[in-house]
């Protein structure tokens, strides 16, 4: 190992003296040159050696010295050539604006003198300045143009810098297909340049979007190929990363002895060269296989320990990789509240990454150049400032325009006339059509009010027809049942439970069938009081702790002692309401929160669930006057659709409000604000 580094540094220090001798000796040739193109050639020979050993400051002494004899001279070529490395030096300097003003003044000469390989040259420049900045449209038109010229001229070193920046560009993106084709390209290219570094980059490459579409098989080939021709001692970087991502493929369609042996000899190159990222990707991976094969404690000390590191990587997606399967351990474990906050994180930073993401740009490969020829526009007077027309032909034409004014004139007052007769008569009209609006307003009032008196009616018959039927048939049939000898009293007992259920069904139906038919019918006048919300929510939650044992539902009480002033009455029909409704849409292992807060001198109080939520265009559909929207609960629960109706009907009569917040699959929160004290009359 010793005798590899030291023969390298002898030939790093060989090369660097030959340049070293090369760049004295074009200094030397160059001062006893004379002011022509000659000249100006040596002196971008010398620019370039400079700018190879990144030695900026001087290079840019002699590109303005080389500009201004080229300009001297009239020397297009040496004005372009000069432009462009000025170009490059601002562009290793992170000089943006100066770097594309450059460039654009030396795709301007090389247009000149029709130079197409140097327009491209530049065009390609632009284009991968671009990308990194991350202006993909210009980016990608400029460097398609230069894969025009490029492939046309066989110039096969600057094709495959192309290619690449267009599939690294393409990848950006989101246009998987098109980055995949430029990658091929590149490859091809490199393959006949046999350029090594750019080759297994370019598999690299490969693979990820291979990956990317699920082709995990030919991910794997890719992968495999660059194994075979990497090397350990100059490629520890790469090998590095590529192990555990070729583990996690094999992965991918269960094969979990293979995975296991690259994944395992990932993290030991890893762990030896104290690669925190490789490190990262190899645990994540190998506690994924791990929980795939039930050994949940062991994926468990691997998860937190990629854990600690991933931190260190934030915004990362080996972070949110780490998120994803922690939300899978813990859910495996039966630590609900876990998962959910590790849920919570995965969504957070997810939404984070996405706020990152480029559109996707489309663009057709083109062959027109990206930068327009200008033409060259005069800003003089056609006519030098003299008059247009004759001074006989602009007396005749002022007494046309005063004709024409005065008979605009005359028919302006005619019109005027008009308009005042007809003022009046419009003035009557006017009145008798808001006197009927006024009769019509009455009618349409009335006809509303007659409606929607009709539509309660209707809603009552529907609910008594149908839920309450259906209730007090099935305990009339259980006790026909038992009366006709058709089961034993062992059988009965056992369906007591069930009988009980229902009969609180039909309770709790009629409770709120009475109740919200008096608020719809105007005769519930609330009865406000001073009383401690706390005691409300435990006397409800109460209620329901045999459903939440059922459900096997985690309950959290974050409520705090707090006067509301309302109808005590309503609000706990609101309350039980929002618990009931809580515990239907929650899922086995759910979690329930309820809480209380102070805002703007009013009281808020928060029931929270993780269940199923509630999708879009079902939100708006909750508390509609005309509706009865309803939804079986997760396991089967039936409900008559008037609950939140009640809730928003009693939570306004007590002069609060009530909203919903919540997202499909992760939970709900319901709201409900209400006064504190009585409100000053």
């Amino acid at each position: 190992m010793k005798q590899l580094i030291l023969l390298a540094a002898f030939f790093s220090a060989l090369f660097s003296f030959a340049q070293n001798e090369r760049i004295d000796s074009l200094t030397i040739e160059l001062a006893y040159q004379t002011q022509d193109s000659a000249k100006v050639d040596t002196s971008l020979r010398l620019i370039k050696e400079l700018y190879d050993i990144k030695d900026y400051k001087k290079a840019l002494v002699f590109v303005d010295q080389t500009s201004q004899l080229a300009k001297r001279i009239d020397y297009i070529s040496g004005l372009a050539e000069s432009s462009y490395y000025r170009a490059l030096i601002y562009n290793e300097r992170d000089d943006y604006f100066n770097a594309i003003d450059s460039y654009e003044k030396s795709r301007s000469y090389y247009k000149t003198i029709a130079d197409s390989v140097g327009i491209a040259k530049v065009s390609n420049k632009i284009g991968l300045l671009e990308i990194k900045r991350g202006n993909y449209a210009s980016g990608l038109t400029n460097s398609l143009f230069a894969i025009k010229i490029f492939e046309e001229k066989g110039l096969t070193e600057e094709l495959s810098l192309a290619y690449n920046n267009l599939g690294e560009a393409y990848f950006k993106t989101n246009q998987i297909d098109k980055a995949l084709e430029f990658n091929t390209k590149a490859l091809s290219v490199r393959e006949i340049l046999r350029d090594s570094t750019g080759i297994k980059q370019s598999m690299k490459n490969i693979a990820l979007l291979y990956s990317k579409r699920k082709e995990h098989r030919k991910a794997i080939e890719y992968y495999e190929r660059i194994l075979a021709i990497i090397n350990r001692t100059t490629d520890a970087d790469l090998l590095g990363d590529i192990l555990p991502r070729v583990g996690n493929e094999y992965l991918q369609f269960r094969d979990y002895d293979k995975a296991a042996e690259y994944l395992l000899e990932g993290l030991r190159y890893n762990r030896q060269r104290n690669s925190k990222e490789g490190i990262l990707k190899s645990l994540n991976a190998i506690g994924k296989l791990n929980l795939r094969q039930n050994k949940v404690r062991l994926a468990a000390v691997q998860l937190d320990e990629a854990y600690a590191i991933a931190k260190d990587f934030e915004n990362s997606e080996d972070l949110l990789e780490n998120y994803k399967l922690h939300v899978e351990l813990d859910s495996t474990r039966g630590f609900y509240q876990n998962a959910f906050f590790w849920q919570n994180k995965y969504y957070d930073l997810k939404e984070r990454l996405s706020e990152q993401d480029l559109p996707t740009i489309i663009l057709e490969q083109t062959a027109s150049l990206p930068l327009e020829e200008t033409e060259n526009v005069t800003d003089e007077p056609i006519n030098n400032g003299s008059s247009l027309f004759s001074p006989e032909q602009n007396r005749l034409l002022l007494y046309g325009l005063l004709g024409l004014l005065l008979l605009s004139l005359l028919l302006i007052i005619i019109n005027y006339a008009k308009y005042s007769k007809s003022r009046a008569i419009i003035k009557e009209y006017k009145e008798k059509l808001a006197d009927e609006k006024k009769r019509n307003d009455a009618i349409l009032e009335q006809t509303y009010h007659l409606e929607e008196i009709n539509n309660v009616k209707d809603k009552l018959f529907s609910i008594v027809s149908h839920d309450l039927k259906d209730s007090i048939s099935s305990i009339k049939a259980f006790i026909d049942l038992l009366r006709e000898d058709g089961i034993s009293q062992e059988e009965f007992n056992e369906l007591i439970p069930e009988l009980s259920e229902n009969a609180n069904n039909a309770s709790s139906l009629l409770f709120n069938l009475l109740n919200w038919s008096k608020s719809q019918l105007q005769n519930l006048e609330p009865k406000p009081e001073l009383f401690n919300i706390q005691d409300v929510f435990q006397t409800k939650i109460s209620l329901i702790d045999q459903k939440l044992e059922d459900k096997r539902i985690v309950l959290i009480d974050e409520s705090q002692r707090a006067n509301v002033y309302a109808d005590k009455s309503m609000i706990e029909i609101v309350i039980q309401n929002l618990l009931t409704n809580a515990v239907k849409f929650s899922r086995t292992g759910d979690v329930i929160t309820v809480s209380n807060t102070e805002k703007d001198g009013n009281a808020v109080i928060c029931v929270e669930d993780t269940g199923v939520g509630i999708s879009e265009e079902n939100l708006s559909k909750l508390f509609a006057v005309n509706s009865t929207f309803t939804t079986i609960g997760t396991k089967n629960e039936k409900g008559t659709g008037l609950g939140l109706t009640i809730c928003k009907d009693l939570v306004e009569l007590n002069n609060g409000r009530i909203w919903v917040e919540s997202t499909q699959n992760v939970g709900s929160k319901f709201f409900v604000e209400l006064p504190k004290v009585e409100p000053s009359k």
